[in-house]
């Protein structure tokens, strides 16, 4: 790299996401040798290349791959928040040419060797991504300028808590996500160097060491704090929350950075039991990435923590004199991975949004088939490989102004070099133009969030608007279902068919119960579809939120029957979310009664356990009496125009959709009812057919 004595120049041992340094000194060769100078006269980190490979690999897989037994791969994060911590610790503890620790000289050289290395991978990313989102426009450039000036501003993690971004749940596609990592990071850089001089006027190493490591814990029981408030997101992303990994980082580096290595350290004895630490290390981190997520402390900062100590066991392992465990984590293909890591988180979700979005309409959070993981995969790997050798690597080398000189020597220079300075100029100014466009030009909300805003806003007036008096005479009066609704529904939401019951009924005035009759309990497709079910059944109840699943709804009805909200129709609709369970169907069966009719609405998305939830409730419905389906799976699945862009939520249309599969699966109940009561009044004395609705 040509870097002077005493100076820091970064080689393939990174210290971000990505990066570290080739620490060179006069001194460092004068110097009795230490734990940190194993192997070579620059202090080299053995194994921390693999180990970033490892900890990019969990990650990718775990965003590109989520069907994989990887549930917990995110903690893939927590691995280079451990390395980052440690690795840059170790340099500011470094003699330096430029002065002591603290000095502005030397805060100065270090932020902007920083800045060299972030900075150009970042902002090829961004450009290039909203440029692309820009292109494909939609749901995909909502919170665009957020984005970009949490990126450029290294505070994209506390951007989006301000603007109530929920990590776990999204109504819309958030191409740079993955950014609020980066951001803790960055943060890090800049205050740590600040901080560290005043950490070491502390006397005594285990003093400092103990001190890191209280704080430490005091960021992860804060993370606990808030996730027991219910505000995981806010923990995940906070970076007071999620420190403790680059606190124990600097604690690992406070203890071992210039401490003496013994001659001991190098015997087979201790290689051994370094290679077993290693080796537990790496079995810690990968089964906190076995380990399901869960909104919980179990996970936050559980997993997080298990993962943390696991890398913490990996670094010193490495770190160690002579390391077997360094040596053999640092295999060729895993170095490589290594070296482009940073890149490689850099692109990889943006890419997989982009591929996703441009092939199916809508983001990952509806699911990510396997070979649009694929195609993300080689996209991502490839423009990170790119990026390091036209981007990343010589910027590292020139810096920014003397790269700019290139750029002009080569546009004055010979035609082939004019030819290659010209179309790189062009494309940064196409890229950089693409992404003021997808800022000026991203919607304030997504389709998704504008049609929930919407029910809620019209759950709110109801609210507040008398419900019409209850009639027992017929609201509705019609001999078949709603147009827009196909075919008339059997009791599981199928086709009835001839002399089946619910056949031959039509010609019977078919009673619909008004809206003082039901009660409606979903999650946010109910929510979206509320302004259509108030208009059809005027007076109805409905009770529905953001990210509901099956297992809220007994707390749910027994809260309303408590309360005398419980009406003589109960509507659910809480399968988007996840499979339904049995159990929790058996306790709102209890719930309800046997004197109400319950009406399951199964579920449209595209998402991967849909199929096993409508199955699920079609079994349930045909095994208990008084339970029917409604087939909003089966009416829209012909009309999915009438969905949002994530093409799970309905718009308007959808709503009128969603209201009639309900109208329509009252419709078969009166039906049977009505077959049943004339096979009842057919059948001999003694041998009368079950009545389903006796009184």
């Amino acid at each position: 790299m040509g870097a002077v004595v005493g100076d820091v120049e970064p080689n393939s041992h990174q210290a971000s996401l990505d990066w570290t340094f080739d620490f060179v000194s006069a001194a460092s060769r004068r110097a009795p040798l230490t734990m940190t100078q194993n192997q070579t006269s620059s202090l080299r980190f053995a194994g921390l290349d693999g180990l970033r490979a490892v900890a990019v690999i969990l990650v990718v897989i775990y965003h590109l791959f989520p069907g994989s037994p990887l549930r917990g791969g995110f903690v893939g994060v927590d691995v280079f928040f451990v390395i980052s911590g440690f690795l840059i610790t170790s340099l500011l503890l470094r003699p330096s040419r430029l002065g002591r620790l603290g000095t502005p000289r030397r805060l100065i050289d270090f932020w902007r060797r920083r800045a060299r290395r972030l900075l150009p991978a970042l902002a090829v990313v961004v450009t290039v991504c909203a440029t692309a989102a820009w292109l494909l426009g939609g749901d995909l450039l909502v919170g665009m300028g957020r984005q970009v000036l949490g990126a450029a501003t290294f505070s994209y993690n506390w951007l989006a808590v301000a603007d109530g971004t929920d990590y776990f749940t999204a109504t819309a596609p958030e191409l740079f996500r993955n950014f609020w990592s980066l951001a803790v990071e960055e943060q890090f850089y800049v205050v740590w160097p600040l901080l560290l001089p005043l950490v070491l006027l502390i006397p005594g190493r285990w003093v400092r060491v103990a001190l890191l490591v209280v704080a430490a814990g005091g960021s992860a029981w804060w993370m606990a704090q808030l996730v027991g408030a219910g505000d995981v997101t806010r923990a995940y992303f906070g970076t007071d929350a999620h420190a403790f990994g680059l606190l124990l980082g600097i604690a690992l580096a406070l203890t071992i950075v210039n401490m003496p290595e013994k001659a001991w350290m190098r015997g087979r004895g201790m290689q051994v039991t370094s290679l077993f630490i290693g080796v537990v290390g790496l079995g810690a981190i990968v089964i906190a990435a076995l380990m399901p997520e869960s909104p919980d402390t179990a996970t936050f900062p559980g997993a997080l923590l298990l993962a943390t100590v696991g890398s913490l066991l990996a670094v010193l392992a490495g770190a160690w004199p002579g390391s077997w465990f360094g040596r053999g984590l640092d295999v060729a293909p895993l170095r490589w991975i290594g070296d482009r890591s940073y890149g490689i988180y850099l692109w990889h979700w943006p890419v997989l949004v982009l591929v996703l979005v441009g092939t199916q309409g809508f983001g990952p959070e509806a699911g990510v088939p396997v070979m649009a993981g694929l195609l993300a995969l080689v996209l991502s790997v490839t423009a990170a490989t790119l990026s390091y050798r036209f981007v990343e690597q010589p910027l590292r080398r020139y810096g920014f102004r003397r790269s700019l000189r290139v750029l002009g020597q080569r546009i004055a220079g010979t035609a082939v070099a004019r030819f290659t300075g010209l179309a790189a100029l062009t494309v940064a100014v196409v890229a950089i133009g693409g992404t003021t466009g997808a800022i000026v030009n991203a919607p304030h909300a997504s389709s998704a969030a504008a049609m929930i805003h919407l029910g809620a806003q019209a759950v709110e007036e109801a609210s507040q608007t008398p419900a019409p008096v209850s009639s027992d005479e017929p609201v509705l009066p019609t001999a078949s279902p709603s147009p827009d609704v196909p075919g008339e529904l059997g009791a599981t939401g199928e086709p009835a068919e001839s002399g089946e019951p619910g056949a031959g009924a039509s010609e019977s005035v078919i009673v619909v119960p008004d809206g003082t009759q039901i009660t409606a309990v979903g999650d946010s497709v109910m929510l979206a579809s509320a302004p259509s079910l108030i208009e059809q059944f005027p007076g109805i109840t409905v009770d529905a939120e953001v990210s509901r699943s099956i297992w809220a709804a007994p707390d749910i009805l027994n809260a309303l029957a408590e309360n005398g909200g419980l009406r003589e129709n109960v509507v659910v609709a809480l399968g988007t979310n996840g499979p339904v369970d049995w159990g929790v169907l058996d306790q709102m069966v209890q719930i309800v009664g046997a004197d109400r009719n319950l009406i399951l609405v199964n579920a449209h998305a595209p998402r991967d356990w849909i199929p096993g939830v409508n199955a699920d409730l079609d079994a349930f419905a045909g095994s208990h009496r008084k339970v029917w389906v409604a087939d909003w799976s089966g009416a829209i699945g012909a009309r999915t125009d009438l969905l949002a862009g994530d093409g799970i939520h309905p718009g308007r249309g959808g709503g009128d959709v969603f209201a009639a599969c309900v109208e329509s699966a009252f419709q078969t109940i009166e039906k049977e009812r009505i077959r049943a009561e004339k096979r009842f009044e057919q059948a001999p004395s003694g041998r009368a057919p079950r009545v389903p609705f006796p009184e």
